[in-house]
């Protein structure tokens, strides 16, 4: 598929559910309640995100534990990649969590503290995508807008992560000039 019709079914498939998501995070009651849920990876049904169904519940806990002790280091947070940092930071050594929990985790808990993506993080799923599209970073942990092919850089990044992803094994490289 081409990146302009991949974004087109982003667009009328799958961003309406994603923004459902956050908004549910964001109408938590409070941040230690957005925490709960997103450590535990909860939709507003109580059931787990299918991608975070091979997640122990023992690290889920610890990672709930952890990230509740730090609740006011969190609520601190400016910027998205402040939160993504702590989180990273915090959860880092808790065995079976990984790049993409971490991710979630921020996206979500950001949700609730109004704090989105500035930049495309990058874990397993969204670096086979970026590869894919032929897309490089000067980073190893993320891609800058600036480094999007044209149809990615007016999406926000929250939603170009989600494309990378959803979309990986359907990408045709953009070729660059």
């Amino acid at each position: 598929m081409k990146l302009e019709s991949i974004v087109g079914h982003y667009v009328a498939s799958h961003r309406s559910l994603k923004q459902a998501e956050r908004n549910w995070f964001r109408q938590q009651p409070s941040l230690e309640a957005a925490i709960k849920m997103a450590a535990r990876a909860e939709n507003e049904k109580g059931q787990r995100y299918s991608h975070q169904y091979r997640i122990t519940r023992k690290a889920m806990q610890e990672a709930e534990r952890i990230l509740l002790e730090n609740h006011d280091v969190l609520q601190k947070c400016k910027s998205f990649h402040e939160l993504w940092q702590n989180i990273k930071a915090l959860l880092g050594t808790v065995s079976g969590l990984g790049e993409l929990y971490i991710y979630d985790t921020a996206l979500r808990i950001g949700a609730y503290l109004n704090l989105l993506p500035e930049r495309v993080y990058l874990h397993a799923g969204t670096r086979t995508g970026a590869k894919a599209f032929g897309i490089m970073s000067r980073h190893t942990e993320w891609v800058d807008v600036d480094e999007l092919p044209s149809p990615l850089k007016e999406l926000p990044p929250h939603e170009v992560e989600d494309i990378l992803c959803i979309y990986k094994g359907k990408a045709v490289p953009v070729k660059r000039c």
